[in-house]
Order: C-alpha cells, then sequence, then structure tokens
C-alpha cells in the first residue's frame, strides 16, 4: 500500500515552513510512523534537515524540471517505502517561473500529486486577518486542496484567540497555533540555513521544535488530511551516469548534490565513491569519472588551496578521465577562488575561470541548458533543465576557452553562454535537475 503524502507551504518565504515541517516529522516519527521528507523545488539545504528529523534521506521533487509523469514517479517511490510523506514547499504557495507549460510552484506540484497542502501563515503582525489571507490562498484560482492552517508566531493566549476568532468565519481547519519561541531559531547563511551537518546541537533543536508542534498541532486532524500516493512507475531519466565509477566529492565545501541523480545513476548500474577534499583525500583511482558538486568552497578557500593531495589528484584524473563541476565545484575547477575578505586562493587551474564573492551579486532561477559539445552524461544538443543559485561572480575569463553550453531562462530568453570545457573537464554555475 503506497503511504500517504502532504505539503508544508506558505504565503510567503520566511513563513516558518522548514521549521514547522521538521517538528512534524520527527513527531510523527516519534510516534512510531515510517515518515520521509521531500522538498518541493531546487534546494539542497532543507532535505539534509529533513533526513536528520525522519532518519530517512529526503527528495527533491520539481516542478518545473520534471516531467509531470516523472514527478509523480519520484514521489511514488519514495511513499512506497513509508507511512507518511511530510513535503516542504518553497516560497509561496503559487510562486514559481513564469513558463508557458509548468511554473515549479508549490501549488502546481500538490495537484499533480494529488496531495493537500497544509498551509503555515506567518500570525506575528496579524490577529482575525490571518483567517483572510488563509481564505484567500484556498480560493485563489488554481488552488490546490487546502486541508488546514497553522498559525506560526502566536504571542499570547489573546492573540490566540483573536486569531481563532477569524477562523471561525470560514471553513478552513485551524490545525494548530505554535507560540514564538527561541528554540525554533536556526542558523543562517548567504544561501539560506546553516547546513545540517554543521549545525550545533541539531538533534536536540529538532527535539524542541517536534515538542512545540506536538503540543500546539492536533497531530491526529493533520496526518488523517495526508492524501494517498498512487503508486506508478517512474519513466526512465534522460541524463546518464558520467561513467561506471564515479567519485563524487562530498563534504561541507562541496554538499549540494541532489539525492534523485544518486537514485538514477545507481539505478542505472553506476557506483559512487565519496571523497572529502577538505580532508585532502583525491578522487579515488579506480573511478572513471569524478563530479564535483556545489557548496561553500568559498569559505574553504585557504584550506582547499593547501590541500595538495586533492588538487595535484584532480588534476592527474584530469589527463584521461572525465571531471565535471557544479557551482562551486566549477569555482574550484577554476584558476583562483577571491573570498569574502577579498583574498584569493589558488585552485586546480583546470578551467580558464576566476571567481569572487567579495562583492556579493545574487543569480537566481531556472535554467534550460543546451550542450555546445558531447559529454559524459549528456549529448551535444540534449536540453538541460536545472537552476542557478549563487553570490558568486566571474571576474575573469568569462570570454576564455570554450563555453560549456547555451542557456536560457524559464521563459525561454537567451543568457550569456555557461560555464567552460577543457578537454574532458567542464564547469559551470549551472546545477542539473533533469
Amino acid at each position: 500500500m503506497p503511504g500517504r503524502g502532504f505539503i508544508v507551504a506558505a504565503p510567503q518565504s520566511g513563513a516558518g515552513k522548514t521549521t514547522v515541517t521538521i517538528g512534524l516529522q520527527r513527531a510523527f516519527a516519534r510516534r512510531g510512523m515510517a515518515v520521509s521528507g521531500a522538498k518541493c523545488g531546487p534546494d539542497y539545504i532543507d532535505p539534509a534537515f529533513h533526513a536528520a528529523a525522519t532518519g530517512r534521506p529526503s527528495i527533491n521533487l520539481d516542478g518545473f524540471a520534471m516531467p509531470a509523469a516523472m514527478l509523480r514517479g519520484l514521489a511514488a517511490e519514495v511513499a512506497r517505502d513509508v507511512d507518511l510523506v511530510v513535503a516542504e514547499g518553497a516560497m509561496g504557495l503559487f510562486d514559481g517561473a513564469r513558463s508557458d507549460d509548468r511554473s515549479g510552484a508549490p501549488a502546481d506540484i500538490a495537484r499533480t500529486l494529488a496531495w493537500p497542502v497544509l498551509l503555515v501563515v506567518d500570525a506575528s503582525a496579524a490577529a482575525q486577518s490571518v483567517a483572510a489571507v488563509a481564505h484567500g490562498f484556498a480560493t485563489f484560482p488554481g488552488a490546490p486542496h487546502v486541508a488546514g492552517i497553522i498559525a506560526n508566531r502566536i504571542a499570547s493566549d489573546r492573540h490566540a484567540e483573536m486569531v481563532a476568532d477569524g477562523f471561525a468565519r470560514i471553513g478552513l481547519p485551524l490545525l494548530g497555533m505554535i507560540r514564538r519561541d527561541d528554540r525554533m531559531r536556526m542558523p543562517s547563511r548567504h544561501l539560506g540555513l546553516v547546513q545540517a551537518g554543521e549545525t550545533v546541537d541539531l538533534d536536540a533543536t529538532i527535539d524542541a521544535i517536534a515538542d512545540a508542534v506536538t503540543e500546539r498541532c492536533d497531530l491526529d486532524a493533520i496526518g488523517g488530511a495526508a492524501g494517498i500516493m498512487l503508486d506508478v512507475p517512474s519513466p526512465a531519466p534522460t541524463i546518464s551516469p558520467p561513467g561506471q565509477r564515479i567519485a563524487v566529492a562530498r563534504d561541507s565545501a562541496f554538499a549540494f548534490f541532489y539525492p534523485h541523480m544518486a537514485r538514477w545513476w545507481r539505478a542505472a548500474g553506476a557506483e559512487l565513491h565519496f571523497f572529502s577534499p577538505l580532508a585532502d583525500e583525491a578522487p579515488p583511482t579506480g573511478c572513471d569519472a569524478c563530479w564535483l558538486p556545489g557548496g561553500y568552497p568559498e569559505l574553504h578557500g585557504g584550506k582547499l588551496a593547501a590541500n595538495r593531495t586533492f588538487l595535484d589528484g584532480l588534476r592527474g584524473f584530469a589527463t584521461d578521465r572525465p571531471i565535471h563541476g557544479e557551482c562551486g565545484g566549477y569555482m574550484v575547477l577554476g584558476r583562483t577562488i577571491e573570498d569574502a575578505e577579498g583574498v584569493k586562493h589558488e585552485m586546480a587551474g583546470l578551467l580558464p575561470v576566476d571567481t569572487s564573492v567579495a562583492k556579493k551579486r545574487m543569480t537566481l532561477g531556472y535554467r534550460r541548458a543546451v550542450l555546445r559539445q558531447d559529454v559524459a552524461f549528456a549529448t551535444a544538443r540534449q536540453p538541460l533543465q536545472g537552476h542557478e543559485f549563487h553570490y558568486a561572480t566571474i571576474v575573469a575569463g568569462q570570454d576564455e576557452g570554450e563555453p560549456f553550453a547555451d542557456i536560457f531562462d524559464a521563459e525561454g530568453n537567451a543568457l550569456p553562454v555557461a560555464g567552460h570545457r577543457a578537454g574532458g573537464v567542464t564547469g559551470s554555475f549551472f546545477h542539473l535537475i533533469a
């Protein structure tokens, strides 16, 4: 019997979706349920918190990059092995790309999966009006089924009574009112929350959040409102593994690697061998391809520059085997990284590019890429779906060497060519999703 699922969404970013999501995940898990997390849209950080809360890997469900059949298949694959999937939306419920075919908004994903929405509304600056906001979201054209509301950041008993008065006028269930609580604060930095693996006392923090959620929410009603996931097969992905034995960098500097990609590669018969550049490990010599995911290399520039075993091993690997770098991995394949303090650190020098985060400039959005030439994981002219999210800029090398791909935004507008290619080494700021 497939599991059940729902999506925790909100009117806007900052309403408390992540804390409520991991609180619900841990609360249901403490009831003896097998719980899994999922994140709607392109995000690497939140799924790691889901995994910490549930003890199971989370997965990304991307309504823009993934066709509907793939989206349903991945969701069914996760739901098949658990009692409940507690998924987390991104930004606001209806926020997504302005694209003719699909937007990636949490509302669209909820409709595609036939999962209800649990709407988290920040009540810190309102009272009866919280119900008006919820009513508007539930009745907006094209809205998915909103199973109930959690009012977050309630200040007092009087405040709670006033919020409840508003919901008495409409037909939406108020399934929880969570008080303001410093225990529910989580540290953040420029790309979002501090990563789960770097958060001090994370398990105790999640337990405290789960305690607050259990005390202030109707878990029976929330769990009972979850929709049943249809057990459908997942279509074969279009992204091939870059090799039979793939060396994948994994540590605090290279943490942005999508779980569904690992699933696809393993399903195709590939083996993944993880190594840590921060521990000065080189790509394993028995591998025939290397993948450098994104992450925070700019926070570890001095250490990476000093790790000769890693850098020399990377250079040696590149002489006869393919290497691909995404975002942070691309930066490390370049000549230098300038950190936020303006200090330049020498990197692998395998691609003719110099990057900097000294003057931050955010680049964010879905992308469609078309490769200039065949690579180990895709063919030339093959359309690839993904996204960019970075504050780094290219300060030298933009027009040097061979470009990696032509790139377009979600609306089909052409952007400057992406990345670089030098022999079997490729990289760009583009994160591949599907």
